[in-house]
């Protein structure tokens, strides 16, 4: 079958025949509906061999690491799913053993060493190929009547902010204000979901006046370019005190800067994206009890609270189908930021 890969570090991704998949004892192979666009991926093929290595990244893999679609084949002592069964792909792949993965916290598994990269797409082979081998039945979330090639990426670009916002809703309460840095593949969904999980307002915040106009049609109540007059701007819409959680989906080194500067006394600064900017601590750098956090993906039981939000009509993908065979143009149009919501591969459309 053909894959889409990642075959040398610092070179452009590549199509390769390569075998099907088939399950050994535990395993599963499902039939791919839907395979996310992320840009991350496009942050993998800038690293060099040693950053390669170091992560236990083993060339090539196959791409797509946010995937949905139907099982096809069920190795011995599977008992969970059915074959034709629709699930989505729980992304971060971790030992399965430690307390955090026994906690359904795969995504900070204690023994990252164990593993083989860090789950399909990330390291072992993923979602853009017409089937996927997934390691073990308990990374499966059944979707019910949910499409997988609408639902792949819930398991990623909807996954993350989830897990973002939860951990700030209880200073998200009536009065406050959520600042949305980058409101693209990520920053979409997570405006969707700060509307339907907290009272608070929602500032949108970006570049691009196309992303601006879609955040504010689902649910965002201010938008904002995000140019030299953005920090003035929210600080201005906030009183002069800041927002009580501060979102910030591109990490670049100016994004990062303007979150800090948002930011309110005893708020909340989450950096989800992997842009590579750095923030300065010191007791005067930052406001007073700022509270700041990265975060990886999120938790598989909060993969099926997203899924049931998603059953209920209450959050939606914004998202662009392309075949296996225009998966370049996919990428190439991620990277100029020409895409709406989330670009998904369909290998078997």
């Amino acid at each position: 079958m053909r894959a889409y890969q990642l075959t040398a570090a610092t070179e452009d991704f590549d199509f390769r025949d390569v075998p099907e998949p088939e399950p050994g004892p535990g395993e599963v192979v499902i039939k791919v509906g839907g395979a996310g666009v992320c840009h991350s991926d496009l942050h993998l093929k800038e690293w060099p061999a040693e950053q390669i290595e170091q992560l236990g990244l083993q060339l090539p893999f196959t791409l797509g690491h946010e995937n949905a679609g139907w099982v096809d084949a069920v190795g011995t002592g599977v008992t969970e799913v059915e074959v034709g069964q629709p699930v989505a792909v729980y992304g971060p792949w971790g030992c399965g053993t430690c307390k955090r993965c026994r906690l359904g916290q795969e995504n900070y598994c204690e023994h990252p060493e164990r593993q083989v990269g860090f789950g399909g797409g990330l390291g072992r082979d993923g979602g853009m190929a017409p089937k996927m081998l997934v390691p073990s039945a308990r990374l499966l979330v059944p979707l019910g009547d949910l499409d997988p090639i609408d639902a792949a990426p819930l398991s990623d670009a909807a996954l993350t902010p989830y897990h973002a916002i939860k951990r700030s809703l209880p200073k998200l309460t009536a009065g406050s204000t959520a600042v949305v840095i980058g409101v693209g593949g990520l920053g979409h969904l997570a405006v969707e979901l700060l509307r339907e999980l907290s009272p608070a307002r929602i500032i949108a915040v970006d570049l691009d006046d196309s992303k601006l106009e879609h955040a504010l049609s689902i649910g965002a109540h201010e938008a904002v370019k995000s140019d030299d007059k953005a920090l003035e701007t929210i600080r201005g819409m906030t009183g002069g005190l800041g927002a009580e959680g501060v979102f910030d989906f591109v990490g670049a080194q100016p994004t990062v800067e303007l979150a800090a500067g948002v930011a309110k006394v005893m708020g909340d600064l989450s950096i989800v994206g992997i842009g590579g900017g750095e923030l300065a601590v010191s007791f005067f750098a930052v406001p007073y009890e700022v509270s700041i956090q990265t975060t990886y993906w999120g938790s598989v039981t909060e993969l099926m609270e997203l899924l049931d939000l998603a059953r209920q009509g209450r959050i939606r993908v914004t998202s662009t189908r392309f075949p296996l065979d225009e998966a370049p143009e996919a990428y190439r149009r991620l990277a100029a930021g020409e895409l709406t919501g989330r670009a998904v591969i369909t290998p078997n459309a």
